[in-house]
């Protein structure tokens, strides 16, 4: 008799599973319209992030609370969320107009707005990956709530230990504790979340915001108190997604609105029909490159070569970047803030109106027309898609339809590296989409070779487009980099804006063909090394020459240098 093999699914298979079961899972939630995070409806969701133990999160698998993680979260969130039993994500109806001040979370661009004691009202604009990134957010705070509650809950009366008792006086104290009291409220929070006083004094003041210095108490407790109303009250938590949202999404109305916009600036100003090359970057890169080293070049006159890019990305630069915007509004640059709800703002550089000695590219050599430069701030996921998509279209008035002359689209983004560190530069061969047979091979007019010489390690290779930065794993990572993929990298767009090229060069026939495409990332977190993950920290000062870099080599091969 034939022996019958015995057969495991690896740690990478389990996690790929997990991830399938997440997204498949919040599409159906999201359909339905509501559920419950710590209820039955929400219990997929938990199981399958508990799964997957992303590295992000840390030891949310673990009874102890994670730190890093919580303040990774708490930082993409809006403040208050914590105290809100209600969360409701709605599409852009109207509250702008209303009374309600709009909460931005610090690193996610996104206006929540404050209802009442109990609501929070989360605006998507940005499609779908806006709502799988803040359901996971939300599954991950939830599961820490309830590891609050098992350390502190001693009966199902609501018999709580003195600990929480002392946390909750320092917590609910309107003015700012003394040093004395902070750091007996320390003391009660480290046994509630089973660290000890040096890991919480650590992190005590990342949390902190002007307003409140002692919020990481505060945040502690309302988890702590909301999940013990859910376990003694039976008062549950509810997510749900408004009629308007549920009717909107995946139907590029923002997308439209914001390619639109654009389309009409061009026409306004006589650029429509010019050389265009579109740019996904950040709203300063770009700008400084072409004009600053001109505009500041008697100030930095001896210094380094990035030396004027590091002060002008510092934080008490404000002058210094006004004097070089105001120096690019006045030779040929159009800013154009969103309007549209995609939260992405647009830079439109018109080089006819360059005086090519007062730039950075005195070698300019430009063949035929001026060409005219679309710049985009990020998109954030599948939203890619839809914006690159919309603005590929061909622009419509009165039944008149004028063809884009789009030349080249080149992404300059930052990414998670799978070797290397933080600031090193990868430079993408191919996007595989992460969770289904989807691939995008490429020829990208960026090589590694032109990089070289720089002292920054740069990359080739395949990059992954992930369903979030925050549903990775070791395992996972480990098999993409380590198997016949190669892959050097993780993102969450490439895939999506190669996706919209192709069709619009390639079935719908509304752009050249023969489009130019260019991707290049800068290493902002390395998710396999214990340390450098996105919860450990920001880049600092250290991604300012490899974004500068990029951007220099982007243009270029756009100005012929």
């Amino acid at each position: 008799m034939k022996e019958i093999k015995n057969i495991s699914r690896s740690r990478a298979q389990e996690s790929s599973a997990a991830i399938e079961r997440l997204y498949i899972t919040m599409r159906h939630l999201f359909n339905r319209g509501f559920y419950k995070p710590m209820g039955v409806s929400g219990e997929t969701l938990r199981e399958a992030l508990l799964a997957l133990r992303p590295e992000i999160y840390g030891s949310i698998a673990e009874e102890k609370v994670e730190l890093n993680g919580l303040l990774y979260v708490i930082e993409r969130l809006p403040v208050g969320i914590e105290e809100c039993r209600y969360i409701n994500l709605t599409s852009d109806e109207g509250y702008s107009k209303s009374h309600f001040q709009p909460i931005v979370p610090p690193k996610r661009r996104r206006n929540c707005y404050r209802i009442d004691d109990e609501q929070m009202n989360v605006e998507i604009t940005r499609g779908r990956s806006d709502i799988y990134d803040i359901l996971t957010h939300l599954t991950f705070i939830f599961i820490e709530s309830h590891k609050i509650k098992d350390k502190v809950l001693i009966d199902d009366e609501g018999s709580v230990s003195r600990d929480w008792q002392k946390l909750e006086q320092a917590a609910l104290q309107s003015k700012k504790l003394t040093l004395i009291e902070r750091e007996k409220a320390i003391s009660h929070a480290a046994n509630v979340l089973g660290r000890t006083f040096a890991e919480v004094s650590d992190i005590y003041d990342d949390f902190a915001n002007a307003a409140a210095p002692d919020r990481f108490l505060h945040i502690v407790y309302w988890l702590g108190k909301i999940a013990i109303e859910e376990v003694v009250d039976n008062n549950k938590r509810t997510i749900t997604f408004s009629p308007i949202l549920r009717e909107r999404l995946g139907h590029h109305i923002y997308g439209d609105i914001w390619a639109t916009n654009i389309k009409k600036t061009l026409a306004d100003n006589g650029l429509l029909e010019r050389p265009i090359h579109i740019i996904s970057a950040n709203m300063h890169s770009v700008m400084n490159s072409v004009f600053a080293p001109a505009v500041l070049a008697s100030k930095y006159k001896g210094k380094g070569e990035y030396q004027i890019y590091e002060d002008l990305s510092a934080s008490g630069s404000k002058e210094l970047r006004k004097k070089v915007e105001d120096f690019a509004l006045q030779h040929g640059m159009i800013s154009q803030p969103d309007e549209s709800g995609t939260n992405i703002d647009v830079q439109i550089f018109d080089t006819a109106k360059f005086d090519w000695k007062k730039t950075a590219f005195p070698s300019a050599k430009i063949n035929g027309e001026s060409p005219v430069l679309i710049v985009m701030d990020y998109a954030f996921g599948e939203q890619a898609f839809e914006t690159i998509d919309e603005l590929l279209k061909p622009y419509k008035v009165d039944k008149k339809k004028t063809f884009l002359n789009v030349e080249s689209v080149s992404i300059m983004g930052k990414a998670g590296i799978l070797q290397g560190g933080k600031g090193d530069i990868m430079i993408a061969t191919a996007h595989v989409n992460e969770g289904t047979a989807d691939n995008y091979p490429f020829e990208n007019q960026l090589t590694g070779a032109m990089f070289e010489g720089n002292d920054i390690p740069v990359y080739e290779g395949p990059m992954i487009t992930v369903l979030g930065t925050s549903l990775q794993n070791r395992d996972l990572l480990k098999f993409f980099h380590e198997s016949t993929w190669e892959a050097i990298g993780l993102e969450m767009e490439g895939a999506y804006y190669q996706k919209a090229i192709q069709s619009a060069s390639k079935i719908r026939k509304s752009i050249n063909p023969d489009v130019k495409v260019r991707y290049a990332y800068y290493a902002s977190d390395n998710p396999l090394e214990t340390g450098s993950t996105l919860a450990s920290g920001g880049l600092g000062t250290t991604g300012v020459k490899p974004t500068y870099l990029i951007t220099i080599k982007i243009l270029e091969q756009i100005f012929n240098c």
